[in-house]
């Protein structure tokens, strides 16, 4: 029986057409032949996308996939995550794509939000959205959780108070645009006083909050 080979996605940083590809065939349409192609393949959509919003150089010639094998001691340095927290995920269908995101309670994985689906997205701005909206509903509800999120890129938007997206404003996605500028806005009026902490995907396997499509 022949080995199944692993799922790959293909980032283009440079070529006729950036973007993320889910087939080589139609990453390699973008790259022959472009002088000074920046492109490479990564094992899980999320670290796709966390390396389109980053820099070729960041990852050229270092290992893309997002699973490890941990020594015990090394588990045990990582630990366990903590159960009293929100987890937040984001799914699109594509990039940009069909974009929604939820929060749910880590412990018994039940859903306290769900947002979308929004046109014309990117996972990196539903992870962003998806936390804000954690640190609102929690604010609101007058809780203190941890918030985990498994995208680096949103939390840094958050801590940062700005968002660094290359999709394009659009009569499509004008509704998502508006709910980035209200969530900029909350940040601004708002102290962040809860934790938000990234979910180690390598040691703990997909986040609680993740849809299950990849």
């Amino acid at each position: 029986m022949a080995k199944k080979t692993a799922k790959k996605y293909y980032v283009v940083w440079r070529g006729l057409k950036p973007g993320i590809y889910h087939s080589w065939d139609e990453a390699k349409k973008q790259v022959s032949g472009f002088v000074g192609a920046e492109y490479k393949s990564f094992t899980s959509l999320a670290d796709a996308e966390e390396a389109f919003n980053g820099n070729y150089i960041d990852y050229k010639g270092k290992a893309t996939t997002s699973k490890k094998v941990f020594s015990k001691k090394e588990l045990e340095e990582i630990g366990e995550p903590i159960l009293n927290s929100l987890s937040v995920d984001a799914a699109c269908s594509g990039n940009p794509g069909t974009l929604e995101y939820r929060g749910v309670y880590t412990e018994t994985e039940t859903e306290v939000f769900r947002r979308g689906p929004y046109e014309e997205g990117t996972v990196n701005i539903g992870e962003f959205l998806a936390i804000v909206l954690g640190l609102a509903w929690q604010q609101k509800h007058k809780l203190n959780m941890p918030i985990y999120s498994d995208s680096r890129t949103a939390i840094s938007w958050v801590k940062k108070k700005k968002v660094n997206t290359k999709l394009k404003k659009s009569k499509k996605n004008e509704e998502l645009f508006y709910a980035v500028a209200q969530a900029l806005e909350w940040l601004k009026n708002n102290k962040i006083e809860v934790e938000i902490l990234k979910w180690r995907t390598d040691a703990w396997g997909e986040i609680k909050a993740d849809y299950g499509r990849k």
